[in-house]
């Protein structure tokens, strides 16, 4: 596959990470996540990232023009010029529409968005079940990827700890957050075309192969 431009949607927990992953080492472009930017532009203290700090801060959505601000500047780089993998963005179709302006502008344009779905019923306990070490950050999961000795890091023997954000309360709250920003986005770039949709209620192999055969297609 040769460098070309997708985004990736999905819902929390259906894998997009993970898959993101495997399309860069295929295609040699960068995945681009807004959320990675955002904090490394406020650890650098520019002046973008003190403008978002202060949303951020406030626990409100950084504003879709400061957010297409910092894509605009990413894609600028050097490595995105083959292309890129765009990874949590967009969310809302606001979004969408900006950054189809913005690559109209800079002479781009989408190849597909690759949409992995996965019923909720798998979604909930994939997130629910994540378990971290706090001291050294090795993941596990309860069911998928248990530690030997129960909630006890293998590697450091630290007591496993749950993200806030993968209790099941938040979890659900997260899906209704996707379900009323994003999820109108698949008929959005269904319209235009670009939509390839992933069957992602399998082993990750399996996505792997069906959303290659997306960018493929």
């Amino acid at each position: 596959m040769a460098g070309r431009n997708f985004i990736l949607l999905g819902a929390p927990g259906a894998g997009k990470g993970t898959q993101a992953q495997r399309l860069v080492e295929a295609l040699g472009v960068p995945q681009i996540s807004t959320g990675d930017m955002l904090r490394e532009e406020r650890r650098l203290g520019t002046e973008l990232g003190k403008k978002a700090a202060e949303y951020m801060d406030q626990g409100k959505l950084v504003p879709d023009d400061l957010l297409i601000a910092l894509i605009a500047q990413r894609l600028e780089k050097p490595d995105a010029a083959k292309g890129f993998i765009l990874d949590g963005f967009p969310r809302t179709l606001g979004q969408a529409e900006a950054l189809d302006k913005m690559l109209a502008a800079k002479g781009r344009s989408l190849d597909a968005v690759i949409a992995i779905e996965v019923q909720r019923s798998v979604i909930v306990p994939r997130i629910t079940g994540r378990r971290s070490c706090p001291k050294c950050g090795a993941p596990y999961h309860v069911e998928f990827q248990p530690p030997k000795v129960a909630d006890v890091c293998d590697a450091c023997g630290t007591k496993l700890v749950q993200r806030p954000d993968d209790t099941e309360a938040a979890v659900v709250k997260r899906l209704e957050a996707y379900d009323t920003m994003t999820a109108p986005l698949f008929a959005y770039y269904e319209g235009k075309g670009k939509l390839r949709r992933v069957d992602g209620n399998a082993d990750v192999e399996t996505v792997w192969k069906r959303v290659k055969e997306a960018a493929s297609a």
